[in-house]
């Protein structure tokens, strides 16, 4: 799934290409498409025309776009969600879900998703800690790009779980934004195994653990995101680089870049870690 680099990709390219752009209309062309606006297709499609798209913002992984009524038009892009902005009259994508179209005429903005688990629906903003928010994401903790995160209170919350450091690092209520690439490389960084307890670390070596997450993350933003298919994209439809720096995410078998060791894929909640097995040795039982 997209991670905050590459979601702020996103939210780049809509703020630049269609905000301040008024809504003419709206064709969902597939209901899983907006199965999270639970009042259904014609009420998104109505709700939707003639407001005026503000703002497009972040928090973490998730995306949405202020609409001049109030309310927001939040985008979950799944595995495979694509928001792209295409010219009028342009050949419809394979899989494109929802089109919106916009009343001065100019290029579409399109969802495309061809493993459907990503979709859009309109949702109610709350302010939370003094942030308006979409109300679904209102639990969504700060990421280290927000000019207010708390480092030091996201270090305690990490040194308070007690979990495994790469569970504590994914959960999204604690820090935002990391996702299963960002989390390995950040942890190869630091040089941890995954399964080094949380609770355990000591609070120089979490906050230097944060820190790797966080600079790894710039570093994937300044080269567009990772994409390892053509299924990540940009606004234009352009892939992001990063996958060219990763230290050790989707290296299996190949040279660490700091020891030379082979990097060891690991079984991890219904996905993989990757590791050096001499840099981050697991902990012992």
């Amino acid at each position: 799934m997209p991670e905050l680099p590459e979601v702020e990709v996103v939210r780049r390219g809509l703020h630049e290409h269609v905000a301040g752009r008024t809504v003419a209309g709206v064709d969902v062309l597939h209901p899983r498409a907006i199965r999270r606006h639970l009042p259904g297709a014609a009420d998104f499609a109505v709700r939707l025309t003639g407001q005026t798209l503000r703002a497009a913002r972040r928090r973490g992984k998730y995306l949405w776009v202020d609409l001049s009524g109030g309310d927001a038009m939040l985008a979950h892009l799944g595995m495979s969600g694509q928001m792209l902005v295409q010219p009028v009259g342009a050949p419809d994508e394979k899989h494109l879900r929802v089109r919106v179209r916009f009343a001065d005429g100019g290029p579409e903005l399109r969802f495309v998703d061809q493993r459907t688990f990503g979709g859009l629906a309109l949702a109610e903003i709350v302010e939370v800690d003094g942030a308006l928010l979409p109300q679904p994401v209102a639990h969504i903790a700060r990421d280290p790009m927000d000019p207010a995160f708390d480092a030091d209170a996201a270090v305690a919350a990490l040194r308070r779980r007690r979990t495994e450091v790469k569970r504590a690092l994914l959960d999204q209520t604690l820090v935002s934004g990391v996702g299963n690439i960002y989390a390995d490389e950040a942890l190869w960084r630091a040089r941890l195994h995954g399964l080094r307890a949380a609770d355990k670390l000591s609070r120089p070596k979490t906050a230097e653990l944060l820190a790797h997450a966080t600079r790894v993350m710039h570093e994937a933003l300044g080269e567009g995101g990772t994409s390892f298919d053509a299924l990540y994209v940009n606004v234009n439809g352009q892939s992001g680089y990063f996958d060219r720096s990763l230290a050790v995410y989707g290296r299996e078998g190949e040279p660490c870049r700091r020891c030379g060791t082979a990097v060891r894929r690991e079984p991890f909640m219904n996905r993989s870690s990757y590791s050096c097995p001499r840099c981050q040795p697991r902990p012992r039982s």
